[in-house]
């Protein structure tokens, strides 16, 4: 499929029985996050039909603000300082990832840095918290093959999720396993490339997918690529309920109120841009439940339109019914 399919939305709406749940405060002994603030392992659930889809996070990293193309280092300070969210290393991304359990079988959108980048390393708690051990999960759906969504694969040079099915566009394993084009990558990207190919060397279930396809009933991969060559979405659907996980559609402070700012990560800007442009009105029309990886956990929300402009929305998650 070439650009966004219609079949990328669909209202989100009810959004069944949600709930929350925040876990003790780890000690800084032994802590992933131990250089940084005493850290919680938070979890919230929501059901899509017969889906429930629990939002965990790995932890955050704070983005220098000159992180930012299309817009100057101190505009994008001010936009963080007006809604708040400014911190002194710039803006803070969190690393959400979604699990998604019907009964039968156990799905994983994502698995984070793993101590890679900021303070993170908090997913196998996370599962833990859930009664889960990372053998336990049958299946492995990675966005993108940035360093922030694959290093929980490859932790400590070994296969994590050892009884997982691995789904990964073919472009972005293209790409990332491609000599040439990691020899001219700046120093930024270089640990991508290095996982990417730890990735493909560990999973030898990996399955490279081409564009949209149905992993499970109700759980199918949404073309979004733009942010890398095989950059994808992943749609929950059952019982007339919906989700799509937009990985990196969605960046904090300066998404959605302007599609022409990009992140330092994405190699070509111009098709970033161009699918967020298509992409944020049509979720605005929609009214499209939707999830974000950098988001505020758990980075559930819609994007609305807002006197001429578009605006992100987090979704009430809690007591729905």
């Amino acid at each position: 499929m070439t650009g966004l399919s219609r079949r990328a939305f669909t209202l989100g709406l009810p959004l069944g029985t949600l709930a929350a749940g925040t876990l003790p405060l780890l000690g800084r002994a032994g802590s992933a996050a131990a250089a940084g603030p005493a850290a919680v392992t938070p979890q919230a659930q929501i059901r899509i039909g017969r889906f429930t889809v629990t939002a965990l996070a790995d932890g955050y990293a704070d983005m220098p603000y000159s992180y930012f193309p299309g817009r100057a280092a101190a505009q994008v300070e001010q936009a963080a300082r007006a809604q708040f969210v400014a911190q002194p290393g710039g803006v803070r991304f969190l690393f959400n990832q979604y699990l998604i359990e019907d009964g039968e079988r156990r799905i994983l959108i994502d698995a984070g840095p793993a101590g890679s980048l900021g303070q993170t390393g908090l997913l196998p708690q996370a599962l833990a918290a859930l009664g889960l051990r990372p053998e336990q999960i049958d299946a492995v759906i990675v966005t993108h093959m940035h360093q922030d969504h694959i290093g929980g694969l490859v932790a400590g040079g070994r296969n994590s999720f050892p009884n997982a099915e691995l789904f990964i566009d073919r472009r972005d394993v293209a790409h990332w396993t491609d000599p040439a084009k990691r020899n001219g990558a700046p120093d930024y990207l270089q640990p991508s490339f290095r996982l990417s190919a730890e990735v493909v060397r560990l999973y030898p279930r990996l399955q490279a997918t081409d564009g949209e396809r149905q992993i499970t009933r109700g759980v199918s991969v949404v073309d979004l690529t733009g942010h890398t060559p095989g950059h994808v979405g992943v749609r929950i659907e059952d019982g007339g309920n919906s989700l799509t996980m937009v990985s990196d559609m969605v960046f904090p402070v300066v998404h959605p109120g302007a599609t022409d700012v990009n992140f330092i990560m994405e190699q070509d800007h111009a098709a970033a841009q161009a699918m967020r442009t298509r992409f944020f009105p049509r979720a605005a029309e929609e009214g499209a439940l939707i999830a974000a990886t950098h988001m505020a956990f758990p980075g559930l929300g819609r994007i609305l339109p807002d006197n001429g402009s578009l605006r992100w929305q987090p979704a009430d998650w809690a007591y729905q019914s």
